[in-house]
């Protein structure tokens, strides 16, 4: 079996977001990475290590459940969006019932380690990236309660400035669960996580594990960035490469470095291997990601197979990576709404096709599962 072809299950409609114990790391604490040493193995040894950490003042555990607010900048982009336990237990069986949408398959073997690292921890230690687009009732809510004083507010020590809010109040509650019940949410980040979910809320129906820790945003309010993930090829050669992308219909022009990479765009592609630099057009994409066309179309005619496929968040990385025999591939940011419109019309994404940005830094909000 190809595992990189293996879909999770759907959850259904309504989709559910509700309240949880949070635990915070302390400011100071939040984004240094030596704090991923309260979530290193031994893995069963967490929830203690935890407790212990709180004792001494190095993470705080909220007093009540909570739907929270959270609102993060980094960059000069900043994001809100709400976060909770994400009902997990029901499953669509159409089109019309799915509440979330992955918009790439998963490996299972990775989302097994995942679920079993969560299950020794006893908790959610990020949530996944939901993305929708929020009904203006919703943003009219979530600006009143952005308008109030935060219950937590700090730089971490990343840089990124954190404001949260909990949400509490039962009658806002209420209007908040009936305005996301409808919605259809893009799995922007976190599809192993996602899956690692699943698996848990099969194996422990009925108990906390019906649901996994997810923050939703609201695209149309603070969206995120979404860029691409480049690649390079290690095993073939720019000429195979070129060749490939003409096979598949595409234009192909050899430029100098700077043309080269202007002309990176939403209908082109960049090649080189470091000396030599090309632009591709693929001409019609048919509503297609240029992603898809260069996995669907030009990889299975290359004359010279890579060995393996090398991602890389930004282009600098991928660039510094290029050489005679690993070509680098440069690909346009894909579209949020072209990605959407693909995932909802039962089609995927190759495999690390897109980077939904800025991240939440680590520990700003976790969820213990039984014992919260």
């Amino acid at each position: 079996m190809d595992f990189a072809h293996v879909v999770p299950p759907y959850v259904a409609k309504p989709l559910q977001l509700l309240p949880f114990r949070a635990i915070m790391l302390a400011p100071e604490r939040v984004g240094d990475p030596a704090s991923a040493r309260a979530l290193a193995r031994p893995y069963r040894d967490v929830a203690a290590r935890l407790t212990q950490w709180i004792s001494q003042g190095r993470a705080v555990e909220d007093v009540e459940p909570a739907i929270y607010l959270h609102e993060y900048t980094a960059g000069g982009l900043t994001v809100r969006g709400l976060v909770g336990a994400l009902g997990m237990s029901h499953r669509a069986e159409s089109l019309e019932e799915r509440a979330i949408w992955p918009h790439e398959a998963i490996h299972p073997e990775q989302a097994g380690e995942l679920a079993d690292r969560m299950l020794q921890m006893d908790l959610n230690p990020a949530p996944i990236l939901l993305v929708h687009h929020g009904r203006a009732e919703l943003r009219a809510i979530l600006g009143e309660v952005a308008r109030t004083a935060p219950d937590w507010r700090y730089l971490d020590r990343t840089g990124q400035r954190q404001r949260i809010w909990a949400i509490r109040d039962p009658d806002r509650l209420r209007a908040i669960g009936e305005l996301l019940a409808s919605s259809r949410c893009l799995l922007a980040d976190g599809h192993h996580r996602y899956a690692a979910y699943l698996r848990l809320q099969e194996d422990h129906p009925g108990t906390p594990w019906d649901s996994g820790l997810a923050m939703v945003v609201d695209q149309d309010d603070t969206p995120l960035f979404l860029g691409a993930i480049h690649r390079t090829l290690p095993g073939t050669t720019l000429p195979a490469l070129v060749e490939a992308c003409r096979v598949a219909g595409a234009e192909v022009v050899t430029h100098s470095r700077r043309r080269a990479l202007r002309a990176l765009d939403s209908t082109h592609l960049v090649l080189t291997d470091g000396q030599t630099w090309h632009t591709v057009s693929p001409g019609e994409l048919a509503g297609a990601a240029a992603v898809s066309w260069l996995h669907d179309r030009v990889l299975p005619v290359l004359a010279v197979a890579p060995a393996r496929t090398v991602h890389h968040h930004n282009v600098d990385d991928a660039l510094g990576a290029a050489r005679p025999d690993a070509p680098a591939v440069l690909l346009p940011s894909p579209d949020f709404d072209q990605v959407r419109a693909l995932v909802e019309s039962g089609g995927l994404l190759p495999e690390k096709a897109t980077s939904f940005q800025p991240k939440p830094s680590l520990g700003v909000l976790m969820r213990p599962v039984t014992g919260g």
